[in-house]
């Protein structure tokens, strides 16, 4: 699925037009990226939690050369599924 279909599931259940369906599910996203700039966690019950965790500073290498390189930290996002999302997928 993409946003596409999402936007095209919204419309099918909102009804009104596909430009307004587009605007609800990008507010959606754009409130959701916004939160995790500014450091909060996103939770949204029966789905899961969208946060932005710490990810510390490691040396990597290059695959083609094996020169090591040092990768900075970084803010980086994670979410972590429900219980009952989890409990869906599994069947």
């Amino acid at each position: 699925m993409n946003k596409a279909a999402l936007v095209e599931k919204v419309h099918d259940v909102l009804g009104g037009t596909k430009v307004e369906a587009e605007k609800v599910v990008d507010t959606v996203f754009d409130s959701i990226k916004s939160s995790l700039t500014g450091g909060e966690e996103v939770s949204v019950a029966g789905f899961g939690i969208f946060e932005a965790k710490m990810r510390a500073a490691r040396t990597a290498r290059n695959p083609r050369t094996g020169e090591p390189i040092n990768v900075p930290a970084m803010r980086t996002p994670k979410f972590r599924a429900s219980k009952a999302l989890k409990d869906a997928v599994k069947g």
